[in-house]
């Protein structure tokens, strides 16, 4: 299957797209987006990588050229090293993570990176013979490490980075201030926020969906892109920020202790038979 039959892709104005694996049926699959700016363009997070995402990008046209060159420089960006948004992140030649997590990106960590894929979620192999119990997330070298703060330049357009650990511990936001958008990530979308992976931790994601109120108290936020499923506004942020703050008691602290131990287990027996 050729790069242009695996993944498709919607323009939603204002040089943002929105990619989807089309043949990953999962509620893991995640939101790929391609932000192009005046003088360079940044993937923020590359799915699985079954195929090369910047082959797709090429062949379907999305990668507008420099003044009198080539294409302009293109950075992939991992919101976090989970498998779903990090697969393909072997394909760019530059890679940014945050620095919590670059270790595990850098050594393959398939433990960190919750490495669990499923025959029945993909609808169509990506070539024949592939097998997802031979899946795994490759080792990669990030070019760039990630802090809190750190503004990544398009040339018309910046994103700064949002350190919001919790769902795990290097997950980040994108902010394009201007444009009062959030790439959020995993750290919030419409649907249940996971936090009893190994390394997240519910004291962190509380204290980041505090961060989220205060952005849009702060009417610094008019638009969430997240990391799967559908795009929404402020006060739908508002409500699942303030929902998982709520919730975040000690009933719940057990029951994800116990989650996480099951998770765990489950995924360090899984791992050890991809390696096996």
């Amino acid at each position: 299957m050729s790069a242009l039959e695996w993944f498709a892709h919607k323009p939603l104005g204002g040089g943002i797209f929105w990619i989807q694996e089309r043949f990953y049926e999962s509620a893991n699959r995640a939101n790929i987006w391609l932000v192009r700016g005046s003088q360079r363009d940044v993937v923020i997070d590359a799915g699985l990588g079954l195929r090369s995402l910047p082959e797709y990008l090429r062949d379907a046209g999305l990668l507008a050229p420099a003044e009198g060159a080539g294409p302009r420089p293109l950075l992939a960006v991992a919101t976090h090293v989970h498998f779903d948004h990090s697969g393909g992140l072997r394909h760019f030649a530059e890679v940014a993570v945050h620095s919590a997590e670059a270790a595990a990106l850098r050594r393959g960590d398939n433990f960190e990176a919750v490495t669990w894929l499923a025959e029945r979620e993909v609808a169509r192999p990506p070539r024949p013979g592939w097998s997802a119990r031979h899946f795994r997330v490759p080792p990669v070298r990030p070019s760039r490490l990630l802090h809190e703060g750190d503004v990544i330049c398009l040339g018309d357009r910046q994103l700064t980075v949002m350190h919001m650990p919790g769902h795990s511990r290097g997950s980040i936001c994108l902010h394009d201030k201007d444009r009062k958008i959030l790439f959020s990530g995993d750290v919030v979308y419409d649907g249940s926020m996971i936090d009893w992976l190994p390394y997240s931790r519910i004291s962190d994601y509380v204290a980041s969906c505090q961060r989220l109120l205060e952005l849009v108290d702060q009417g610094l936020v008019e638009k969430v892109l997240p990391g799967h499923f559908n795009i929404f506004g402020a006060e739908r942020l508002y409500q699942l920020a303030s929902d998982y703050i709520s919730q975040a008691g000690v009933c719940h602290k057990i029951s994800t202790c116990a989650m996480r131990s099951i998770a765990s287990i489950a995924l360090r027996i899984a791992n050890s038979r991809i390696t096996s």
